[in-house]
């Protein structure tokens, strides 16, 4: 059983840091987005511990996907979108093309 435990805990911190390097991210970022103290973070891969559930939920808010999401088994650059990402996406599909030009001109001044 202990093997598991430190299959699982590798595999959970190993996508934590993926997910933080593919956003290009420090410890200290992942810390301040996620409203949790680096040296938290920091003593999970010290000490080879698992995040605690309600952590690794902010983990999650932070990286701006669900607890779901985090689990899913394929880790094959599948896109995986929030609601949030879905509703922006349907309001911009139905913009007229102008209107769509005129609304990513706003977002690359943000």
């Amino acid at each position: 059983m202990y093997f598991l435990e430190v299959l699982l805990t590798m595999d959970i911190l190993n996508k934590i840091t993926r997910l933080r390097m593919e956003r290009g991210w420090s410890e200290y970022q992942l810390a301040e987005k996620s409203g949790l103290t680096q040296s938290t973070i920091s003593s999970w891969y010290r000490r080879n511990m698992l995040p605690s559930i309600p952590s690794l939920e902010r983990i999650c808010e932070a990286y701006g996907i669900t607890l779901s999401q985090f689990f899913l088994e394929k880790d094959d650059n599948t896109l995986q979108i929030t609601d949030q990402q879905r509703r922006l996406l349907e309001y911009a599909a139905k913009l007229e093309p102008k209107q769509y030009e005129a609304l990513i001109n706003f977002l690359n001044t943000l």
